[in-house]
C-alpha cells in the first residue's frame, strides 16, 4: 500500500508557542486513557508530519481537533488555514466546537466560514471509571447538545464521533433524528475490551451504529484498545468493523502524532495495511483514500 494514494483521515498539528493546549502542557500524569502524553508534547506542523509519513504516497490529511483551549478554537482554524496555504497541508479541517455552548451557533458560522473546514468535534467519551472518562457526565443525554447538534446541517458541518461503546445505542437513536448530518466515528469505537461484556457492548453499538447509512467509521487508534499492539491483535476488530460498516464506510487513519505513544508511523500504518490486505484492490483503496476523499469533501479525486 505504500505507492497507493493515501489521505490520512486523523492527524493532530498543533504549535505550542502560538495557541494553548492544556492536555500537553506539564505536569504530565499516566492516569489517563492515552497514558502520559510528555512524549508529544512539542510542537507539531506539516512539515513534521510529512517527515514521519516519507515513505507513504500521502495524497491529504485531514486535521482534527487536537484538544486546543475551547477558547483558541477559531484561532486553531485560523492557524491551520495558514498553515495551509503555505504547505498544503491540512487540505481539510475538522474544528472543535462545544455543542452544548449555548452560543455554539456563533462558532460554527466562524468556522463554516473558513473554505478547508469539512466538521466539527466535541470529544464526549464518558465512561464511569475515572481513568478512562474525559467528561465529568454524558454530554450526549444532555438536551443542549442534541440542540447544538441539529445545527450541524444548518453550516454544511460533519461531525467527528470519539465515544465508547456503552453511548452507541443513545447515541444512534440521537443520530436517527439527523440524517442529513455526516458522522465519522473515531478509532474503531474505542472498544473497551476490559468492561464486564466490553466486546459485546462495542458489538451491539457497532451495529447500532453500522444501521445508519449516514455513519463511516475511522480504523485507528488501536492502541487505546491495547498497547503495545500488532496486526494480528487488530484484524479481528478491524475485520468485524468492515463487515458491519462496508468496505465503503471504512477510513484508514494514522491518528498522528498521538498514536506516536503506541507506535512509529510506518509500524502503525504497515499493520493496518497487512490487515487490509485481504481485501479487493478497489475496496482497500477505498479504505486507504477513497472514501475519505468523498467524506471529507477533498476534491482529490483519487
Amino acid at each position: 500500500m505504500r505507492d497507493v494514494p493515501f489521505i490520512d483521515a486523523h492527524v493532530h498539528l498543533w504549535d505550542l508557542d502560538h495557541l494553548r493546549y492544556p492536555w500537553l502542557t506539564p505536569p504530565f500524569a499516566d492516569d489517563g486513557p492515552n497514558g502520559s502524553v510528555e512524549p508529544i508534547a512539542h510542537t507539531y506542523r506539516p512539515a513534521d508530519y510529512r517527515a514521519e509519513a516519507a515513505g507513504w504516497a500521502v495524497a491529504g490529511i485531514v486535521h482534527i481537533d487536537a484538544g486546543a483551549h475551547g477558547d483558541d478554537a477559531l484561532a486553531e482554524t485560523e492557524w491551520l488555514e495558514a498553515q495551509a496555504n503555505d504547505s498544503n497541508l491540512p487540505m481539510g479541517i475538522v474544528a472543535f466546537a462545544a455543542l452544548d455552548d449555548p452560543d455554539v451557533e456563533r462558532l460554527l458560522a466562524a468556522h463554516a466560514a473558513h473554505g478547508r473546514v469539512r466538521g466539527i468535534r466535541h470529544i464526549v467519551n464518558w465512561h464511569a471509571t475515572p481513568r478512562r472518562t474525559y467528561t465529568p457526565r454524558d454530554l450526549t443525554t444532555d438536551p443542549a447538545w442534541e440542540r447544538g447538534f441539529a445545527l450541524l446541517a444548518k453550516y454544511g458541518l460533519s461531525f467527528d464521533l470519539q465515544a465508547y461503546p456503552a453511548q452507541f445505542p443513545a447515541l444512534a437513536t440521537l443520530l436517527a433524528r439527523h440524517p442529513g448530518t455526516p458522522v465519522i466515528v473515531n478509532h474503531l469505537g474505542m472498544p473497551v475490551p476490559d468492561d464486564t461484556d466490553g466486546r459485546a457492548e462495542w458489538r451491539a453499538g457497532m451495529a447500532a451504529l453500522a444501521a445508519l447509512p449516514q455513519v463511516a467509521m475511522k480504523i485507528s487508534g488501536f492502541g487505546f484498545v491495547q498497547r503495545p499492539w500488532t496486526a494480528d491483535d487488530a484484524r479481528p476488530w478491524i475485520t468485524e468493523t468492515v463487515d458491519l460498516f462496508g468496505p465503503d464506510r471504512c477510513l484508514v487513519a494514522s491518528d498522528f502524532p498521538t498514536d506516536r505513544l503506541f507506535g512509529d508511523f510506518d509500524d502503525t500504518l504497515g499493520a493496518y495495511a497487512t490487515v487490509i490486505a485481504s481485501y479487493s484492490d478497489d475496496e482497500r483503496r477505498a479504505m486507504w483514500g477513497r472514501n475519505a476523499d468523498r467524506i471529507y469533501q477533498m476534491g482529490l479525486d483519487i
